[in-house]
């Protein structure tokens, strides 16, 4: 995952924990998985408008 071993992985998300606070987190993992769903269906649309006009 990104180069990252689980001690790394495991800092990170304590770090989080306290800046954010637990209650947070789930609030900003739901933004997040959002953003990338709404990145990847443009990402797809336009992968499908480039296909149309090439034929």
């Amino acid at each position: 995952m990104f180069g990252l071993g689980w001690p790394e992985v495991v800092i990170i998300s304590i770090v989080a924990i306290v800046v954010f606070g637990p209650k947070k987190i789930p609030e900003l993992g739901n933004a997040l998985g959002k953003t990338l769903r709404g990145f990847k269906e443009e990402l797809d649309s336009n992968d499908d408008d480039t296909n149309s006009e090439k034929e």
